[in-house]
């Protein structure tokens, strides 16, 4: 093509060429072309328009779109394209939760020991306190959240505030509530690679409405993992609390994951222990204790590492047919795991406060995966 000056028609028809992966539009119909085009001889300048400014495609649709100018209006052009996103940034740290007082993660060694009955029974415990709670289900994997407060069928909207589409999350028991399994079918696997897992784990925490919360309390995945990771890396957590069985390979495990938050590039204090499934009492009769899984092994644990015991929580059929059912063991404090819970969420604000009191905030980690 022969050079000529330009105009905007001539601009704006090149700019038609160039198509928005995914979607078979051009970005002139999309309207992702500003309005504030400037042309000086061979000289043009204009803004493209981006959703968010985390758009995956920017780069490669501004290379486009100068490509587009030098093949259909004029080789020589001098082009000048900036990017504007409708959508607010996602805020830095330490101003990502600016609302949130304290962050407790509850943690286990390996799967199968009643992880997630903790967190969310501690978490409704918290509500009945008169705190304001939130719950994030970290198990991007294999989420139980929405099964536990029976809402499957949830599915969070979101709305703008200030200038950014955060996630409204569901509110049930006093909890608000936000897990993966809201966005997936149920019936279906989730086998995302995991950067994707760990992506979806910070837009959960980052571009969520969490507002002010006095507990935020993360379920997270069985062991040691990316996830982890991710949320050392994310939020500065204030304390974690380590679930466990009382049987000796699950105490092992235990030692693990205690050990992954006391490592010195880590560094998030263990805010205590709880021993779940301590024993077996029958509901008919409430004074009688079977230790099916070892006798207070986890008691023996704490006291070895000197880590405060926040409670034992026995296994009671009540316990077993409200996760099932969706109504929380918390919810009803007079139960015997009820008053368990209530004990459990009295601890962990004892230790929560004692921990602020004695040691400075908690810290981003800044290692990466393999350091």
């Amino acid at each position: 093509m022969q050079n000529m000056d330009l105009y905007p028609k001539l601009i704006l028809d090149a700019l038609a060429t160039v198509r928005y992966p995914g979607t078979g539009k051009n970005i002139v119909e999309m309207q992702m072309v500003d309005d504030d085009m400037r042309i000086a001889g061979l000289s043009v300048s204009f803004t493209l328009i981006f959703d968010k400014p985390t758009d995956p495609f920017m780069r490669s649709v501004v290379k486009a779109a100068e490509a587009a100018i030098h093949a259909y209006a004029c080789k020589d052009a001098e082009v000048e394209i900036k990017t504007r996103a409708l959508q607010a940034p996602r805020p830095d740290l330490p101003d990502l939760l600016p609302g949130v007082s304290n962050i407790i993660a509850v943690s286990s060694g390996k799967g199968g020991v009643g992880k997630s009955t903790v967190a969310v029974n501690l978490a409704v415990a918290l509500a009945r306190m008169g705190m304001r709670v939130g719950l994030l289900d970290c198990d991007i994997f294999g989420p139980s959240t929405p099964k536990m407060f029976q809402e499957e069928d949830a599915r969070p909207y979101s709305e703008n505030v200030n200038g950014r589409d955060l996630i409204v999350p569901v509110e049930k028991y006093g909890v608000k509530l936000l897990s993966i399994g809201f966005f997936v079918n149920p019936e279906q696997g989730i086998m995302w690679r995991g950067g994707m897992a760990c992506n979806a784990l910070k837009q959960l925490i980052g571009d969520a409405n969490w507002g002010d919360l006095d507990y935020f309390i993360l379920d997270t995945p069985p062991g040691t993992s990316d996830i982890h990771l991710t949320l050392v890396q994310t939020i500065p957590i204030t304390g974690a609390v380590i679930v466990s069985t009382p049987q000796q390979v699950a105490l092992a495990d235990a030692r693990k994951g205690i050990d992954m938050y006391q490592n010195e590039k880590v560094n998030v204090p263990i805010l205590g222990l709880v021993e779940n499934m301590a024993w077996f009492t029958p509901a008919q009769h409430p004074d009688e204790r079977y230790y099916l899984f070892g006798q207070e092994g986890v008691k023996a644990l704490a006291e070895e590492m000197q880590i405060p015991l926040l409670a034992q929580i026995p296994v009671v059929q009540d316990i077993c047919e409200s996760g099932d059912n969706g109504v929380p063991a918390a919810t009803d404090p007079a139960s015997i795991t009820g008053q368990a819970f209530m004990q459990l969420a009295a601890r962990v604000v004892t230790e929560t406060d004692k921990r602020k009191a004695q040691l400075p905030p908690t810290k981003i980690v800044g290692l990466k995966v393999g350091d």
